[in-house]
């Protein structure tokens, strides 16, 4: 531009350029700013949180590992290799957000910035500074931290970025055993990402392309959440798979773990007993007697016996008796050590009791038409996989959210308008008829037109302009559902005459603005046949709103 003269047009261009340049760069508004700061400094609570998790994880792992290396040194070292590579990404992201803020404060050399902008503190043991991001005047700014991230569509630092946290991802996918294209791992960078006007966008465009540098750093520390989450799941995983006859114990202990203590009439009860501590060759014998607290030399007689296999007893009786039922045993078993027959007790109760069916509204005693109704339908004892519930009218079906239902009648039943709920389920290949409950079905009830809140009364002129509608308020009801205003009339009286404006929508028009701008205290308006549509169709006349200026 300094190579030849202007002309007044392009002098007018440049300016209006440099001007729309400033309002970009003035975009953020400070309420966005402070909650990127209020978010970032929630995440760095919650990093530090779970980074003391797993420094307990580790300290529990290792205690395991120094009573049985033997058995324990396969998981533990898959562990250590794993905090390595988690503590290098780490490390890297906590100097990438740093990187940021130098690319960012360009005036200012690095140790002005970490005199200025970071503060030491103590993090897993080692000296890092911990960045105070509310001290950064150029947290705001957005196109040298662009420049650094993403220069080009295909490179830049959040390249390298993705590189680290593909690599560190494949490894924990590789130590849970899990495919490379799972989804209980974070840290995904592949996929399409669709912009503000919908074009498609990679990860790292989509993350870092004019990101201010407060955002910046907010998603970076959702990525150190997302590698220290990764890890201590990974861990955790490697701590499973050490089995419990892989420590130590100094007791034994006989449990007893029932399939259910909830029993139908008709079915079998049926539990599993074992040995802690012992592995599946242990061989064990139970004698089991039902209607006693403990086996004694009186009733030992009377006991069945029961041959264990794989280190558990299987106990199964018939249910032909409602109630609470008892019952008690003994394992027999072999000491390993010194090869003498001990005897560990064990007890145990269940209840058996006829089908119940429990079918309830959660928001309302009713049915509403034209709304999905949530309801909850369950059967003590019955896992939810097997409930098959059908209703009379409308149209049930599973929450896709949520272990509910949702009822849906869009059209009110001829006849009674009750609707029926019944439910069976599938159990020992027999199906059980559970029940079946009633509810009411009422059409919505209709909404309060409301301007500014109010139905009528006295009103600031301001206040009256600023609602610029009538809204259609559902008051004490609990459904996610909106009435549309289809039309209305306007009216005012002026120099003695009454004024009715016939008006189509919910919006006041110029027309109406422009009589209640001029409008003097006193003044009356009137919003009159108010007409609004329900998601059921109907079109539902409501109550007129009468406002009078202050």
């Amino acid at each position: 531009m300094a190579g030849y003269k202007e002309t007044p047009r392009q002098k007018m261009i440049s300016m209006m350029y440099l001007v729309l340049t400033a309002l970009l760069a003035l975009n953020v508004s400070k309420e966005i700013l402070d909650a990127f700061l209020v978010v970032n400094k929630s995440m760095e609570t919650t990093n530090e949180s779970v980074a003391a998790k797993i420094d307990d994880a580790y300290a529990k792992f290792q205690a395991q590992y120094n009573l049985n290396q033997a058995k324990v040194g396969p998981y533990w070292e898959k562990a250590q290799q794993m905090q390595v590579q988690a503590e290098d990404l780490l490390k890297y992201l906590e100097h990438l957000k740093f990187k940021l803020v130098l690319e960012a404060e360009r005036n200012k050399d690095s140790l002005e910035i970490v005199n200025l902008y970071y503060k030491d503190s103590i993090i897993r043991g080692e000296n890092r500074p911990v960045l105070n991001l509310h001290l950064v005047p150029s947290k705001d700014k957005y196109n040298e931290t662009t420049n650094f991230m993403v220069h080009t569509p295909t490179k830049g630092e959040a390249f390298v970025l993705a590189e680290h946290m593909d690599k560190f991802r494949s490894t924990v996918l590789s130590v849970m055993d899990l495919p490379q294209n799972s989804e209980k791992v974070g840290l995904v960078t592949s996929g399409v990402y669709p912009n503000a006007d919908g074009a498609k966008q990679n990860w790292e465009m989509h993350n870092f392309y004019n990101t201010i540098l407060a955002a910046d750093i907010t998603i970076i520390n959702k990525i150190i959440a997302e590698v220290r989450s990764a890890q201590f799941n990974a861990l955790n995983y490697l701590y499973s798979q050490v089995s419990e006859k892989d420590f130590k114990f100094d007791n034994v202990k006989a449990e007893v773990i029932p399939t259910s203590t909830y029993i139908f009439k008709g079915q079998k009860y049926e539990a599993r007993v074992l040995v802690a501590a012992y592995d599946s060759k242990t061989d064990l014998e139970s004698r089991v007697l039902q209607g006693v607290d403990e086996i004694t030399a009186a009733n030992q007689s009377r006991a069945t016996s029961i041959k264990g296999e794989g280190g558990m007893i299987n106990l199964e009786f018939p249910t032909n008796t409602e109630g609470l039922q008892r019952y008690a045993g003994q394992i027999i078993m072999r000491e390993p050590g010194t090869g003498e027959i001990k005897t560990y007790p064990y007890q145990g109760e269940y209840i058996v009791a006829p089908p119940a069916l429990t079918v309830a509204p959660l928001k309302m005693n009713v049915f509403y038409i034209g709304v999905d109704n949530p309801v909850s339908i369950s059967s003590p004892g019955l896992a939810q996989e097997i409930i098959r519930p059908v209703i009379s009218t409308g149209i049930l079906k599973k929450d896709p959210k949520s272990n509910d239902w949702i009822v849906r009648i869009d059209k009110k039943p001829t006849g009674k308008a009750i609707a029926t709920v019944s439910a069976t389920a599938e159990i020992d290949g027999k199906v059980l008829q559970l029940g079946t409950s009633e509810f009411r079905v009422k059409r919505v009830p209709d909404p309060i037109a409301e301007i500014a809140g109010q139905t009528g009364g006295s009103i600031d002129k301001n206040i009256l302009l600023s609602a610029g509608a009538i809204i259609p308020n559902m008051e004490d009801f609990n459904f996610d559902l909106y009435f549309i205003v289809t039309s209305y009339t306007f009216g005012t009286i002026v120099n003695g005459d009454y004024l009715p404006k016939n008006i189509k929508g919910n919006q006041f028009t110029p027309e109406v603005i422009s009589l209640i701008k001029n409008g003097k205290s006193k003044q009356k308006f009137f919003f009159d046949n108010i007409q609004s549509q329900g998601p059921d169709g109907t079109i539902r006349p409501l109550n007129p709103v009468n406002l009078e200026l202050k």
